[in-house]
């Protein structure tokens, strides 16, 4: 990597990781990141998380999850002051032999849809996007009886999987 060093994230680096990640917000509809969130990651899954380092500055970031099918790829970030130069693709190709030596024989990636940088990116390493798949989302603290307009019944033969 030029001038920068690509390690699996320890919790010292949650303070830094959340600067770079205000600095470098592209979605203001998603919730708000926090140090108990990451917390969480790294006690769920210590090596999901990598960052990039230049000295004592964070300048990228990818987490790299498993589950146990494919490897997901989400949260690629880099400092506007430290792109195209190779910090991106760096971090996706460790993330990648991450996620290979767990057995992942696919990888998704979640991208924003005007994220014009980010996506040549992605192209660039073989990506293509899947015009097939839409991404739904639900935030967790929702009631879980909103929306839900048919019922799963866990009586054999009763309710509907919808």
């Amino acid at each position: 990597m030029t001038g920068a060093d690509a390690r699996t994230a320890t919790p010292a680096d949650i303070a830094r990781l959340l600067v770079l990640w205000r600095t470098v917000a592209e979605n203001g509809g998603r919730p708000p990141d926090t140090e108990t969130a990451l917390v969480a990651l790294l006690e769920r899954d210590p090596s999901a998380l990598l960052v990039a380092e230049s000295g004592d500055q964070l300048v990228g970031s990818v987490i790299a999850r498993w589950d146990g099918w494919r490897g997901h790829l989400y949260r690629l970030a880099v400092h506007p002051e430290r792109r195209r130069e190779g910090v991106g693709r760096d971090l996706l190709i460790a993330a990648q032999a991450r996620l290979r030596a767990l057995g992942a024989q696919r990888f998704d990636a979640m991208v924003l849809d005007d994220n014009e940088l980010g996506s040549r990116l992605w192209l660039a390493e073989g990506y293509r996007r899947q015009g097939d798949w839409g991404r739904w989302i639900k935030t967790a603290g929702a009631d879980p009886t909103q929306g839900a307009g048919s019922r799963v019944s866990s009586t054999p033969g009763r309710g509907s999987a919808g």
